[in-house]
């Protein structure tokens, strides 16, 4: 198994932003993705990589990019380090099979969460309010059941913590009606797309999340899909075949990591602890699967 990568340093190049997984670089016009394999819970990221989770993301993505672009233009650029500018191909060994060129957008304050069935913070919110996000649903559902169609349910970005989910109409506050209205739509269609093709490989998308920017400020009608799509980290994947709804089911993506940390007690508090091989191994194993079976690719080097 490979060592994986915890940091990237690409000299020469302004760092733009550094978050829980990905690093990225300000090449004026343009962004240049790095996915690193450093892994996250609890909020905080872990002490351990999982090696090859960055390929694995940014592979995933770039499916995914391609697959869903008659619903939408997105930003990538390029995906193969050939294709990069010259001042980048001196970091070929670090960038290959995790890295994107993308262009540069005026990022949307929204996260554009899609829900097809009831799990996670919608479940608790269901619970409580019998609605998530506003969204009222019918009463007697279970944890985990299918949803009678899938709810666009918004949330505002965190700089730090959980994301909290708000209401369509919270979101027109803050970024218009008209361009919350294209969101819906488009969120909804993307998921629609996703979860039809990854029924056919055996996946279930619970949920997943869709970040959008727009390439002029001025014009909300240049919105275009960004940063990640349809991965395990930003979305809920069930196994199709163990789909059983009353309960938590079990997924391609972090189950391993949350359940060895619940089992350790860790107060979820600094110092963060780092992860013994097996559960690493299991880790790694879940995405790859997620991935073969999304893609029906080996992945590239």
């Amino acid at each position: 198994m490979t060592v994986p990568l915890l940091d990237t340093n690409l000299p020469g190049l302004p760092l733009f932003r550094r978050g829980k997984v990905r690093d990225v670089y300000d090449l004026g016009d343009r962004l240049l993705i790095v996915a690193t394999d450093r892994i996250s819970a609890f909020d905080y990221v872990l002490g351990s990589g999982i090696p090859d989770k960055g390929r694995i993301l940014t592979q995933i993505s770039a499916f995914w990019f391609e697959r869903l672009a008659p619903i939408v233009q997105h930003h990538v650029l390029a995906t193969k380090v050939a294709d990069f500018p010259g001042e980048l191909q001196p970091f070929a060994s670090t960038l290959a099979g995790r890295s994107m060129l993308v262009r540069k957008t005026t990022a949307l304050p929204v996260e554009c969460v899609a829900r097809g069935y009831l799990s996670g913070s919608g479940w608790k919110d269901y619970q409580r309010a019998g609605a998530v996000c506003g969204v009222t649903l019918p009463p007697g559902l279970r944890e985990s059941d299918r949803l009678p169609h899938p709810i666009f349910t918004p949330a505002t970005k965190a700089a730090s913590g959980h994301d909290i989910n708000i209401s369509e109409e919270d979101a027109a506050r803050q970024i218009g009606a008209a361009l919350t209205s294209r969101l819906r739509d488009l969120t909804l269609a993307l998921y629609e797309a996703g979860a039809a093709h990854a029924a056919t490989c055996g996946i279930l998308i619970a949920d997943t999340k869709f970040e959008f920017g727009l390439t002029d400020p001025a014009d909300p009608e240049s919105v275009i899909l960004i940063d990640e799509v349809l991965t395990p980290d930003s979305s809920r994947f069930w196994p199709r075949d163990q789909y059983a709804p009353g309960g938590p089911q079990p997924s391609y993506d972090k189950q391993f990591v949350r359940d060895y940390l619940e089992r350790i007690a860790w107060n979820k508090q600094p110092p963060v602890p780092s992860l013994p091989g097996e559960v690493v191994e299991r880790t790694r194993a879940k995405y790859l699967e997620a991935y073969e079976r999304l893609t029906g690719r080996p992945l590239e080097d």
